[in-house]
């Protein structure tokens, strides 16, 4: 008992640390992009004004500017005003105004959220129902033919830009198939709420970026789950279970595939943050 609570009060207090170390972390950016900003030349009264009157032939002058500096708080010490940013965030979850789209931050990252939220899950579901069962099984084949098949379709997930994929999906579509492919949902659908003829209609649109996304999570899982597997195969306690009477896929997924399994789940986040930062995530394509 005592051993247990030990172990406990360890974890937790590893959880806290790392918690902390993350929110340090996420301030220390937030400070420093903050600071990025407020050293570039000009703010965004100037530019708010260039925008508004280029073209015009209208003179800005200095009081102009400061006019609108003093209606946008711009013309604060620039800690006060990152430690008020930072307090509506903490206490109100508010990121404050998107200047240049003229809406707040919030709504700009709500429009996207959900689909970006359901495209890299699906992608991530996608890559792992293939990999792992797919690896097990190449991990117990006898002939190569299926291994070289899969050793094949990796190298060309890792080796090809998920652009150039994405851009032949899109012309297969497009001029093979005759298939709306500009965006994630349909003409009829966009600027509109959501609702469920909505979310179907993206259904019908994300099989491209679910495929994009994927493909080299899937080629890279696959790789290590093979390679897992064969490790596995070969300790004495599969040749234990062997020996008991057990084969098949019982016996893989109940002894081998159970251990192979846990270095890819642990590996999740990982694979996580590429598909969200991907250049072919889902805020591009809406």
């Amino acid at each position: 008992m005592a051993s247990n609570a030990a172990t406990n009060e360890a974890f937790w207090r590893f959880l806290l640390g790392r918690l902390l170390i993350a929110a340090l972390t996420l301030l220390a950016v937030s400070f420093m992009i903050y600071g990025l900003i407020e050293l570039m030349p000009g703010d965004y009264a100037e530019r708010e004004l260039f925008r508004k009157y280029s073209g015009t032939g209208v003179t800005i002058t200095q009081t102009e500017i400061d006019q609108v500096r003093a209606q946008l708080g711009l013309d604060r010490p620039f800690l006060v005003r990152y430690g008020e940013w930072l307090w509506h965030v903490m206490t109100r979850f508010d990121f404050g105004p998107a200047f240049r789209v003229e809406t707040s931050v919030n709504a700009l990252i709500g429009d996207k959220f959900l689909y970006t939220f359901v495209l890299v899950l699906g992608a991530m579901v996608f890559s792992y129902l293939i990999a792992i069962p797919v690896g097990i099984w190449v991990a117990t084949r006898k002939s190569g033919w299926a291994d070289g098949v899969v050793t094949l379709i990796s190298y060309l997930g890792l080796a090809l830009p998920n652009f150039a994929i994405a851009l032949v999906l899109l012309m297969l579509n497009a001029f093979v198939f005759n298939l709306d492919v500009t965006g994630l949902v349909s003409q009829e659908f966009r600027g509109q709420p959501f609702s469920l003829a909505k979310f179907l209609d993206f259904l019908g649109h994300a099989y491209i970026p679910l495929l994009v996304l994927g493909w080299s999570t899937t080629a890279f899982q696959l790789q290590t789950m093979r390679g897992l597997m064969k490790d596995e195969m070969g300790k004495l306690y599969v040749t234990a279970a062997q020996a008991r009477g057990l084969s098949g896929w019982p016996m893989l997924i109940k002894y081998p595939a159970r251990h192979a399994v846990m270095p890819i789940v642990s590996t999740i986040g990982f694979d996580f943050s590429p598909l969200t930062n991907c250049p072919l995530s889902p805020r591009f394509w809406c």
